[in-house]
């Protein structure tokens, strides 16, 4: 009997398939191992609940990259209101 349902293992892509926008995302963010360790537990458990410790570790890797973009968004601002 075959398990239907999320195809959580990562898909390997062909050469002149796009990446995935959200894939882009997540490598930009530095938090793709964490992304990766919860498609992996996903894979092996099919149950979220006992994934909980890799959802967490991504979710404050995320949490911690938007940060990271929010202040660095804000010096640019405060950089080209300086300039004008």
């Amino acid at each position: 009997m075959s398990a239907q349902g999320h195809a959580w293992s990562r898909q390997v892509k062909k050469e002149d398939e796009e990446e995935d926008p959200l894939d882009q995302l997540i490598s930009r963010s530095g938090c793709a191992a964490s992304h990766y360790a919860v498609q992996e537990c996903m894979a092996q458990h099919q149950d979220w609940r006992q994934c909980q410790p890799q959802v967490q570790a991504f979710r404050d890797c995320m949490s911690a990259q938007q940060a990271r973009r929010r202040e660095e968004l804000q010096r640019l601002k405060e950089q080209s209101s300086a300039h004008h």
